[in-house]
């Protein structure tokens, strides 16, 4: 049974422990992460949230040895069977689905120090999406300024100002200061429109070898 790329150019692909059956997470694929999947061993998906595809633990080394890939009838979901290296989960979690809804409570425990393998960026963004997820109701800050997008926008133009103030003004220090919260609130906007960091990654990556005056000519 062939997938039909063009009828469904994205398809589910759960990620299955190979030895106890445990699911561990879901995302999905696209042609060339199927392909490359079954041609390397090791799992590969399209992020949707990234737009580009991933090696999983291409940045963790918590990678995935596939073992195993299960078609569905209907030829449009995937079962991948892993032997998981490390952690399936960004959040340190050996699984993705650690949250109770019948017992409204976490249910697994954390086993990584996610921030020592993702990198303090990419650790704040996801606790952003956290808080933009979460129903609880105790006082947050980031989770005020996801339902405020006025406050919010005005919080990043605040924070712009006070690094211009601080470069021209103030000690190192305070410097380092004022950018780190610029910087928390910008991770809040782009939570806020759902556009992971990589994409930033991506476009500055791909501005590389270009003069600056070059690529401002280009946009116009």
């Amino acid at each position: 049974m062939n997938i039909n790329w063009q009828k469904n150019p994205l398809i589910p692909a759960i990620a299955q422990d190979y030895k106890t059956g445990e699911v561990l997470m879901l995302a999905y694929m696209n042609e060339e992460a199927f392909n490359l999947t079954l041609s390397t061993g090791y799992a590969h998906y399209f992020s949707r949230s990234r737009q580009r595809l991933w090696k999983k633990g291409e940045s963790s080394n918590h990678t995935q040895e596939v073992k195993d890939v299960l078609l569905d009838c209907d030829a449009d979901t995937i079962i991948v069977k892993i032997k998981q290296n490390g952690v399936a989960c960004h959040t340190g979690r050996k699984s993705c689905f650690f949250t109770s809804v019948t017992q409204d409570k976490i249910v697994l425990d954390k086993e990584v120090n996610t921030e020592a393998i993702y990198g303090v960026v990419d650790r704040l963004y996801h606790t952003i999406l956290e808080r933009k997820s979460s129903k609880d109701s105790i006082k947050s800050w980031t989770k005020k300024l996801l339902n405020d997008k006025e406050l919010m926008l005005s919080k990043i133009r605040e924070e712009a100002d006070e690094v211009c103030e601080a470069v021209d003004n103030e000690s190192d220090k305070q410097v380092i200061y004022e950018m780190a919260d610029l910087l928390y609130h910008s991770l809040v906007a782009l939570g806020y429109r759902d556009i992971s960091p990589d994409r930033v990654k991506q476009e500055l990556a791909r501005r590389f070898g270009k003069s600056g005056i070059e690529e401002k000519e280009s946009r116009g």
